[in-house]
Parts: C-alpha cells; sequence; structure tokens
C-alpha cells in the first residue's frame, strides 16, 4: 500500500477466462440430472439465481437481474438487494465468487442496494463452518497460495503493495499516529485517536515494560508504538519493518520528537533480526508471516529474548483454519494468512517451551475501528479518486466494508497473546495493572475526549 498504484485489474493479471465447458460441467456436476436452457430463456436466469442463492449459503439477500428476474428469502426480510448488471457476471460470480464478486463491484458490474456491511455480514454468517465456492473457486485460492508464498523477495513486494502506496492516502483515514492495527475502546463512544493511544497502552502493560528495558519490534508500521514505547516507558526500541514508505515516515518522526536516540529503525525482514532483548513485540505482523514461517519466527524470538524474556503479539486469526479471502488476496494483501490459536502456538512456543500468560479477543474492537476508518474513508472518497481513480475507490471501499463485516459476523478475530520464558520474572499476580493507566495516557485520552466533545 510508492509512486503510483498498481491498478486492480493489472495487479493480479487479467480476469481469469472462463471456458464454456468448465463451466457446463461445473453446473452438471453440481445440479445433477438437470439440463442448460437456451442463453435467451428466463428458466436458465431463474436456475443461475438459485444456483447463485446456494453458492452465498442461502443468505437473506434479494438478488435482481436486468431482465427483471429476482429470487428473495422466503422467511426473513432481505438484509439488502445485490444489483447484477449482466448475465456473464452472474456466471462468474458462480464459479468463482471471492474474487468475481470482487472484481465486479470494483468495475462497477454489481450494485449493493442496502447497508454493504450488513449484506456482507449477512453473507458470512450463512456461510459459517461452510467451504464456500466450487472447485474452480478453491483450484484460485491454492494457486494463490503457491504464488504467494512468503519468501524473502515475497514478503517484500507483499508489504511494497499494499502499505508503500502513499502515506498520504492513509493520512487521509487513520488516526493522527498513523496507527493501521486494531484500536481499544473502553467503550463505544471512544474516539478513534484515544482508542489507539489506549492500545499502545495496554499492550505496554500488559508486557510490564520498565525503564530501561530493551525491546524488539518487528513490523512498526508508521513507528507510532515504538516511539510511544521510548517516550512513555523509557525503553530502548529496535523496530524492524520492510517498507520503505513506513520507515521514512517512521525515522523523520523520530528525529522531529528527539527519540532518535532511543528508537532505532532497521529496515530489514523479521527472518534477520539479531541481538538480544528483553521483550519481543509484533503488532499486525503474524497474518503476514505465513504457517510455513512460524518455526523460523519462533527461533527469532527464542534467539532475542532467550528464556528469561516475554512477548506479546497482537494479530488477525480465525477460529478454524482456512484460508482469508482470494480477492483480498489477490487485489489488496498479498500474502496474509491469519492463523488460528492451533496453527500457531506449537511451532511458535512449543519448542523453546514458552508459557502462554494470557490471550484476549478484541473481535468487536476490530470491527469498530474498521467503522472509524470507513466513515473517514468515505469523507476523502473524491481526494482518493483524484489520486488512484474511481476504480480503486470502489475496491477500498469493498475491502473496508467486508473487513468490517467479517469482525462483525465473527469470521475474522483479533488476537492479543502475551507470553514469556521459563525463567521470565516479570508474571504479574493479578490482571488488575492492565486496568490502570499511566497518567500521561489518561491525560491524552482526556484531550481527545474534549476534542470530539
Amino acid at each position: 500500500m510508492e509512486g503510483g498504484y498498481d491498478h486492480p485489474r493489472a495487479s493480479g493479471g487479467n480476469l481469469t477466462r472462463i471456458p464454456i465447458l468448465v463451466l457446463w460441467a461445473h453446473l452438471n456436476f453440481e445440479a445433477g440430472s438437470m439440463t442448460l436452457f437456451s442463453l435467451n430463456s428466463s428458466s436458465l436466469e431463474n436456475f443461475l439465481l438459485q444456483k447463485l442463492s446456494h453458492v452465498i449459503g442461502q443468505a437473506p439477500i434479494r438478488i435482481v437481474l436486468p431482465s427483471g428476474a429476482e429470487i428473495s428469502p422466503r422467511d426473513a426480510a432481505p438484509a439488502g438487494t445485490l444489483v447484477i448488471h449482466d448475465r456473464q457476471t452472474l456466471l462468474r460470480i458462480i464459479l468463482s465468487p471471492e474474487i468475481e464478486f470482487g472484481d465486479a463491484y470494483t468495475e462497477g458490474r454489481v450494485e449493493i442496494d442496502g447497508d454493504l456491511v450488513e449484506v456482507l455480514a449477512a453473507v458470512f454468517r450463512s456461510l459459517s463452518g461452510r467451504n464456500p465456492g466450487s472447485w474452480f473457486a478453491r483450484l484460485r485460492s491454492k494457486l494463490l497460495e503457491w504464488t504467494q508464498a512468503n519468501t524473502l523477495h515475497g514478503s517484500r513486494e507483499h508489504i511494497h503493495r499494499h502499505y508503500d502506496l502513499s502515506t498520504d492516502f492513509y493520512k487521509l483515514w487513520l488516526d493522527s499516529e498513523m496507527l493501521y492495527t486494531c484500536a481499544y475502546f473502553e467503550s463505544p463512544s471512544v474516539p478513534l485517536e484515544a482508542a489507539q493511544i489506549d492500545k499502545m497502552d495496554l499492550i505496554c502493560r500488559k508486557l510490564q515494560l520498565q525503564r530501561g528495558e530493551r525491546v524488539i519490534e518487528a513490523g512498526c508500521g508508521w513507528g507510532s508504538f515504538a516511539l510511544y514505547m521510548a517516550e512513555e516507558y523509557g525503553v530502548r526500541v529496535k523496530a524492524f519493518n520492510i517498507s520503505q514508505e513506513q520507515l521514512a515516515y517512521a525515522r523523520a518522526t523520530a528525529k522531529r520528537r528527539g527519540l532518535a536516540d532511543r528508537v532505532e529503525f532497521i529496515e530489514d525482514d523479521y527472518r534477520n533480526i539479531r541481538g538480544k532483548s528483553d521483550v519481543f513485540v509484533s503488532v499486525g505482523m503474524l497474518e503476514h508471516v505465513g504457517t510455513d514461517n512460524y518455526r523460523a519466527l519462533g527461533e527469532v524470538i527464542h534467539t532475542t529474548i532467550g528464556n528469561s524474556g516475554r512477548g506479546l503479539l497482537h494479530f488477525i486469526g480465525m477460529n478454524r483454519p482456512r484460508p482469508l479471502s482470494a480477492w483480498i488476496r489477490k487485489r489488496v494483501f498479498p500474502g496474509a494468512n491469519p492463523p488460528t490459536l492451533s496453527q500457531m502456538m506449537p511451532p511458535l512456543f512449543e519448542p523453546w517451551n514458552y508459557s502462554v500468560l494470557d490471550v484476549e479477543n478484541l473481535r468487536l474492537h476490530y470491527a469498530q475501528t474498521l467503522r472509524h476508518w470507513r466513515n473517514r474513508f468515505e469523507r476523502s472518497t473524491d481526494h482518493v479518486a483524484q489520486m488512484f481513480g474511481e476504480q480503486f475507490v470502489r475496491l477500498w471501499r469493498l475491502y473496508l466494508a467486508g473487513s468490517e463485516a467479517g469482525f462483525v459476523a465473527g469470521s475474522l478475530q483479533l488476537f492479543q497473546l502475551l507470553f514469556a520464558g521459563s525463567e521470565c520474572r516479570q508474571i504479574p499476580w493479578t490482571r488488575a495493572h492492565l486496568y490502570e493507566k499511566n497518567q500521561q495516557t489518561a491525560k491524552q485520552e482526556a484531550k481527545w475526549m474534549h476534542a470530539a466533545s
């Protein structure tokens, strides 16, 4: 997310052409003895509408075609209406729903009449527990996994495509500290700026940071958390990142705030982290690592903090193993792979006898964070369109709304996991410290609450 934007049609190559024999085989395989009608037949459209309704899990969605043919839920009011502008788009969505719906929405070949988040959340709930899509859709998803491996080179390319779009773009809708991760809301009415400060301080309290300690941060974004730890808790931080755009911003901010002697921003991959520290922390990076690399990350953590250190991982996850949306991986977040707890804990912690001290799920906090981001994005769409074009606006509108819907519906989770080595002495007796803010944090929060009132 430099210089320019890889157009969504170009970023993943041209849309796959679907041979009519493949489509015929798919429809007949799924429909048994059902025969195909003339392409001008209303019976065909009715059949295809039924097919699409099945593909989206019988979600309470009204679906309308240009001919007037439609299908509506029988026993519930529709969450919204999906308007499909041509029959070819309908066929493509049936065959590969995630990628083809996302591309069709981006290009204006489908529209949503109603609340976009509510419609998407309804679909996600209906598909809960199912493997969506046809064999063709699953094949396309698997091909993405193979072509988007998170190697040293691959990870750098993936991060460049998303985070190096333009810092000016992210400034339009992130908070003033440029934090692109889940905030922590003590109540739904807390402003985004205050909630992001609260998130940073919550992590510091969970880690029980002590003045003079050494901290390694893997994946530091635009640098705000590293600077916060140094400024508010008196630690020294080495922060690693492979986004050149973010690092330039972080270094300039550190220099401006007089913290360059306490925070070192390093352009390198997490696999190359060296040196000893007391604490290892990563906020929003694990979902970019990939399950095949968890053992390597665990080795890095053990090399840095040994048996006496502690750490925290803050990451998007899932309740059961499944790939992230193929469309998001193809068009927005290449290489993304949110894990389940059972996928990440054994390779990361068990070889080094690390103890898991605390796990917290902030799923609804991420939904609230995305609601703030989406509202700010919508207020800036004219500016965004001038920067990247109208299709980019629609692509990001769908990405933000779909992400919010994922957390609302429970298909996505947000985990904070605290762990420590067997010889760690910084283990609190109770959880009381989690709810006692330091004075500076309380002052900053009061400032933002006043500004929002």
